[in-house]
């Protein structure tokens, strides 16, 4: 018993264009007001000051910098327009900024598409080493001579 070839129309819309473009970018929507709330919040609440947030979990048990470690002090002066301040609390956060704000304009693109983006922004290699300069970094700025790139 052979089964017969069933014509597959051709899809001329994308999945998004399907779901409707509102319904696609809810998810980008939810990032980007969480981001705008939380950089409202450091640029109100000013994190210098002690008591409005709690410390570092790794800084306090290990008494060692992580990654993040500046990262709402960053917010902070980009906030307020200071720049220079801001990369002296976290380097690599303050270089990355560009890099984030690319993936998520790459994001909203794709999601117009109808693209997965798992599969078209984050490839093994780049994902390898943004985890390796992530952990150099961490290593680097915990030791005595790199103490410029601690916050």
């Amino acid at each position: 018993m052979s089964r017969a070839a069933v014509p597959v129309p051709p899809q001329t819309t994308s999945r998004a264009v399907r779901k409707g473009p509102v319904r696609a970018l809810t998810p980008h929507g939810i990032v980007l007001a969480g981001a705008a709330a939380a950089t409202v919040l450091v640029a109100v609440v000013d994190p210098n000051r002690p008591g409005h947030y709690p410390t570092c979990p790794f800084l306090a048990m290990t008494g060692y910098y992580c990654p993040g470690c500046g990262a709402m002090r960053l917010v902070n002066a980009l906030a307020h327009g200071h720049a220079g301040t801001a990369f002296g609390f976290n380097p690599l956060l303050f270089l990355l900024l560009p890099v984030f704000g690319y993936l998520y304009v790459r994001w909203t693109v794709l999601s117009l598409k109808g693209r997965p983006m798992w599969s078209a922004l984050f490839r093994p290699v780049a994902v390898y080493c943004f985890v390796g300069v992530v952990a150099a970094y961490w290593i680097v700025r915990n030791l005595p001579f790199a103490h410029a790139l601690a916050p």
